[in-house]
């Protein structure tokens, strides 16, 4: 797949209101499917499509979990920290910072403070 189109099928599933609505759910901690259709009064269908959306471009990661009575169930929670979307020279970017990049954003921060 070639970037341009990346960037718009991000752009798209960002500006998706029930898939950002998930988003805001699972920002603060994770949730079930659901817990995340009752807290969004989403259908159980939606809250899937929109999980599966957003797992594509990797911005959701799950985590399978045990109950007490033994059944197995996963959990959803958000797999950055922050998005950027810029335009230069009309053409947008996207840049998804997380946590585990830290030293790239410093790195990146560092190159645009001092060009050669």
């Amino acid at each position: 797949m070639d970037d341009e189109r990346a960037i718009e099928e991000v752009l798209d599933t960002i500006g998706d209101e029930h898939a950002r609505r998930v988003l805001a759910a699972i920002s603060r901690e994770p949730r079930s499917a659901k817990d995340l259709s009752e807290e969004c009064d989403l259908s159980l269908p939606t809250v899937y499509r929109r999980i599966e959306m957003l797992t594509q471009y990797d911005l959701v990661k799950d985590q399978t979990l045990v109950a007490d009575d033994g059944n197995h169930y996963k959990v959803y929670e958000s797999n950055f920290e922050s998005t950027v979307i810029s335009l230069e020279d009309d053409e947008y970017k996207v840049r998804i910072y997380r946590e585990e990049n830290l030293p790239d954003r410093f790195s990146q921060l560092w190159d645009d403070l001092n060009p050669e």
